[in-house]
């Protein structure tokens, strides 16, 4: 344990506090069994070590990885047991997914170490999901972490700091910024490079790229006890959802592409959006966490647009409306709308450049366009940066 001590007060004295992300406030941290869970490299690690840091008694917590080689010779429920008597009170284990069976002793911790508070994530949401429903209902709750908005990218990477709005401040045009702000110098960039924090780092591409083959060739098939070859088929899957989104999917179409059943495609769809790497638009019988018909399929942000399909390639308008629904479903549901693009609550909206009209929405109700490439809305017209600040 001596070891894990070791490597846990180092992470930690490297980790930084200047900047917090969206969900840091609103995670119940005193709850006996806490679950972090979201893509890869969306910053999961370094919320959970912000906050040991910052507000629990670093002497009484521990921090492990579950991929250490302690674990090759040790069960989680060792690691509890020595830890309590020691006098610990949170344990959090990261990348708890690479651990196997890590749902069942996770739920003998529970019921044996009643005084210990422990924490846990996973980049890998197929099998956290699985085995909360599994192993741990009604015993964890669990929150997911989604990356940056523009909101936090403005702070984390310009130094502009601004509040959240909700979305009925934002359509009624309340967002305020400073009189030199100029959104649309900085919205470009975050469309490109700002969704991930590790953007920060050399190699954005080459590391996007990495995150992206990762979890289509080791976290779905894992998950999925896919063979190799069904790991270079949701490969494939994603290049084509990258050259060609948003599209309607054609299950038959794809099917054939794949060289797969159509009920495959279904499943293999719904693994890669599970993992983090597109969204499925669905309509009024579904939504975004549900099984309603899919409308289209979107990249999961702009950012995996520029890295997949390349900047040259990447088309405006896909551009668009995936940031408007990578935005809003961090706070709401859309669904698609059958006059327009997306249907959020009661509210439609169409999202176009700084010349769309109001055609598809003339005569409904509660109705806005969103355009991109102005900095001011009026009216019903809202600039779609201003979604960026939702969170």
């Amino acid at each position: 344990m001596e070891g894990l001590i070791a490597n846990y007060k180092r992470l930690l004295r490297l980790t930084d506090t200047s900047f917090h992300r969206y969900m840091y406030d609103k995670v119940n941290w005193n709850g006996r069994l806490v679950g972090i869970v979201g893509a890869r490299g969306v910053g999961k690690t370094t919320m959970i070590l912000q906050y040991i840091k910052e507000r629990l008694d670093v002497d009484s917590t521990l921090y492990v990885n579950a991929e250490d080689f302690y674990f090759a010779s040790h069960r989680l429920t060792e690691l509890a047991d020595a830890f309590c008597k020691m006098g610990g009170k949170y344990l959090v284990v990261d990348e708890v997914h690479r651990y196997e069976g890590w749902s069942k002793e996770l739920k003998l911790i529970y019921d044996y170490h009643p005084k210990l508070h422990v924490v846990f994530s996973g980049s890998s949401v197929l099998d956290i999901t699985k085995g909360v429903q599994s192993d741990l209902s009604r015993r964890a709750v669990v929150y997911t972490l989604y990356g940056l908005s523009f909101r936090e990218y403005l702070e984390l990477f310009e130094g502009i700091k601004t509040q959240t709005y909700t979305l009925d401040e934002v359509v009624a045009h309340k967002v305020e910024m400073s009189e030199d702000f100029r959104p649309l110098v900085h919205f470009k960039k975050y469309l490109e490079k700002g969704y991930y924090p590790f953007a920060l780092e050399d190699d954005y591409e080459k590391k996007l790229a990495t995150v992206v083959a990762k979890t289509l060739e080791t976290d779905i098939p894992e998950y999925a006890n896919m063979n190799v070859s069904t790991g270079r088929k949701l490969k494939r899957l994603m290049a084509v959802i990258a050259e060609s989104a948003p599209f309607k999917p054609n299950m038959a179409t794809l099917a054939e592409v794949l060289g797969v059943s159509r009920n495959n495609v279904a499943d293999y769809l719904l693994y890669v959006e599970k993992a983090g790497l597109i969204i499925q638009l669905r309509d009024r019988t579904g939504g975004v966490r549900s099984l309603g018909k899919v409308d289209k399929v979107y990249l999961e942000n702009p950012n995996l647009i520029y890295t997949l399909a390349h900047k040259e390639r990447a088309e405006v308008g896909n551009v668009r409306e995936t940031f408007f629904i990578n935005q809003l479903r961090v706070i709401d549901d859309p669904i698609a709308s059958p006059v327009s693009d997306f249907l959020v609550g009661e509210r439609t909206f169409e999202v176009g450049g700084r010349n769309k009209k109001q055609r598809q929405i003339r005569g409904v109700e509660n109705a806005f366009v969103v355009k991109d490439d102005i900095e001011y809305g009026g009216l019903n017209v809202v600039p779609l940066w201003q979604f960026g600040m939702l969170y």
